[in-house]
């Protein structure tokens, strides 16, 4: 049989449900009954047969039970068991932690589910509960893509406001599934009586979200303002009240309901993420995020998880995502990928492009013709200090790695971790510990050794469209993985350490972006190590800006983003960086690489 056709992998569960009770086997046809629950928890012939199996052993929950590490089919079947033999609620409560477990499954979509009827024999409370439960187990929206397993619980709300219609909290709760699903209009006539019938500062918050979900910013902060009236203590409200704010341009106000929330307690948590985005939103000012950061990590235990630092760091240069390079043999490599070898393409350059840049694209393009018209002073071929793990060789404009290749076991590690973005520094340095075994000949021969793109959507598209991408996805998180290498060593005489600082050092190559990254992610987690990072960041920058007086520097705007990226940086530093950033008054405007980027980004992930 096919593991991937459904309809039959049901189907063989059910005749060996049928086998089993034929047999008297009450335990194994129950387990096949389950499996078909998983697969079709709305298909009527699995029903039926988990009916026989109820009849036969006269409604024993026990074939189904539950436990630490419950089988999902088992719970879903224990639910319908108890709805038939009059518990309703009880089997509501399994539906819905169902739901919990995979939000994405049709649990609900049965007719006991939807009767008009159902609501008349349950708790209006207990209902309003377990319609809280369900909200807390899906995004808020949920993604239209995902809804329709959800609404037999709207369907479920709408009948019981019916028959329960001046039931408040009932009202709130359902207003918040109802937002939750796209029926905003709906969401603010519910939340809105529900208030009418019983003034809360649960039911003020429900309406205040829905009227926000429906645009109505005013009354979404009257409704909020009338719940931090009611209970002046929840910070919550107080955090909610400024994002609101802060969405809608008034981001000193916003501000200022964050300081009166820190004021009360400087810990909580939802206060101290929305002050420190805001403050960020602000000025722009990376320490925010730092600190934001070092709050994550001295505070495991929050209430529950927030996301402003990974929404703080998403789409911006390094601290989200890596970097994409640009220059002439890029636009040369990328037109010649449009044209599918139609032609050969011919490149005449100015100056020298850093050595990875060069063999990406003369590797991808064997038709691609390179020659680079002189080589300006100060020679870029060259280390900008004396290293010891010099990567590259030149014969005349050629560069050739000096190491070997990596073992497979390497690049196979690598071809599952890298990946152009990351939801913040901490979350890619942790993403990285699957490198911690590798050797250090392994890791450095990565760097000059780029293995082939995964066989996936991501290398698919990186080979076909961007090869440059998937080398410096490689390379980063190459240099991440060296921040794994030994870390019993002491970090100011680490191997670590002082690989990342004289790949700093080395020939001017995208490598160089890799290493200060790494060493700035470093100094994100470790508030030790800071100041020695700052310092390595803020003489290479300086560096780059005395180079780039003799001439062009290729990766001089991705370090300056680096460096802006860098926790406790010199401000001479950080105003150096922006200089280069801005570049030459002169310079000729270009579309940018990171268009390119989001657009493969939210292309393959739905994200801009």
């Amino acid at each position: 049989m096919p593991e991937d056709d459904p309809a039959l992998a049901v189907e063989e569960e059910l005749r060996l449900a049928r086998l089993a009770l034929a047999d008297g086997n009450l335990p194994h046809a129950a387990d096949h009954v389950a499996a078909a629950l998983v697969r079709a928890p709305t298909l009527p012939e699995v029903h039926e047969t988990l009916a026989r199996v109820a009849a036969a052993s006269g409604g024993d929950l026990e074939l189904f039970p539950l436990g630490h590490h419950a089988f999902v089919g088992a719970v879903v079947a224990r639910a319908h068991l108890l709805a038939a033999a009059g518990h309703p609620a009880e089997g509501l409560d399994l539906l819905a932690a169902a739901t919990g477990y995979a939000p994405n499954a049709d649990w609900a979509g049965v007719p006991w589910v939807t009767a008009p009827d159902l609501p008349e024999r349950l708790d209006p409370e207990r209902t309003a509960r377990i319609l809280m439960q369900i909200c807390a187990a899906v995004p808020d929206p949920v993604p239209r893509r995902l809804r329709d397993p959800l609404r037999p619980y709207l369907v479920l709300a709408r009948n019981a406001v019916t028959v329960h219609p001046g039931h408040a909290l009932l009202l709130g709760a359902a207003s918040a599934l109802a937002r939750r699903l796209g029926e905003v209009a709906l969401a603010v006539t519910w939340a809105a009586r529900g208030v009418r019938a019983q003034p809360t500062k649960l039911g003020e918050v429900w309406l205040g979200y829905a009227y926000r979900s429906a645009g109505r910013t005013r009354d979404a902060l009257a409704a909020l303002g009338r719940a931090v009236a009611l209970d002046p203590d929840d910070l919550a409200v107080y955090a909610d009240i400024a994002g609101t704010l802060a969405d809608n341009g008034r981001l000193d106000e916003a501000l200022d309901w964050i300081d009166r929330a820190l004021a009360k307690d400087p810990t909580f948590d939802c206060a101290v993420h929305t002050a420190h985005r805001l403050r960020f939103q602000r000025d722009g000012d990376v320490a925010h995020l730092v600190a934001l950061a070092d709050f994550v990590r001295d505070h495991p235990d929050d209430t529950h998880e927030h996301g402003d630092l990974a929404e703080c760091c998403r789409s911006r240069p390094w601290l989200g995502q890596v970097t994409p390079a640009g220059g002439p043999v890029l636009d040369a490599l990328r037109q010649a990928l449009a044209a599918e070898g139609a032609a050969r393409v011919a490149l005449r350059l100015d100056a020298l492009e850093p050595p990875s840049a060069m063999r990406t694209a003369t590797a991808a393009v064997p038709g691609l013709d390179v020659e680079v018209l002189a080589v300006a002073d100060p020679d870029p071929r060259e280390p900008r200090r004396a290293t010891t793990w010099q990567l590259w060789r030149y014969e005349g404009t050629i560069a050739a790695p000096t190491l070997p290749s990596p073992s497979p076991e390497a690049a196979e590690r690598i071809r599952q971790l890298a990946h152009p973005a990351w939801p913040h520094p901490p979350a890619a340095y942790d993403g990285a510990v699957g490198l911690a075994t590798l050797e250090l000949a392994d890791l450095l021969g990565l760097l000059v050794h780029p293995p082939e793109p995964p066989v996936t959507a991501l290398g698919r598209v990186l080979a076909g469209q961007d090869p440059s991408l998937w080398v410096r996805c490689v390379q980063v998180w190459t240099c991440l993985g060296l921040l794994h290498h030994r870390t019993d060593e002491p970090w100011a005489e680490s191997t670590r350490r002082r690989v990342l600082v004289e790949l700093v050092w080395g020939v001017e190559d995208w490598i160089t972006e890799a290493a200060v990254f790494a060493l700035v992610t470093a100094a994100w987690v470790d508030p030790a190590v800071r100041s020695d990072v700052a310092a390595v960041v803020a003489e290479r920058i300086a560096d780059v800006a005395a180079v780039a007086r003799e001439r062009r520097v290729p990766i001089a705007t991705s370090l300056a983003h680096l460096a802006l990226a860098t926790p406790d940086l010199d401000p001479a530093a950080r105003d150096l960086a922006r200089v280069l950033i801005r570049g030459p008054a002169d310079a000729p405007s270009r579309p940018g690489p990171f268009t390119r980027l989001r657009r493969l980004l939210a292309a393959l992930f739905g994200r801009a």
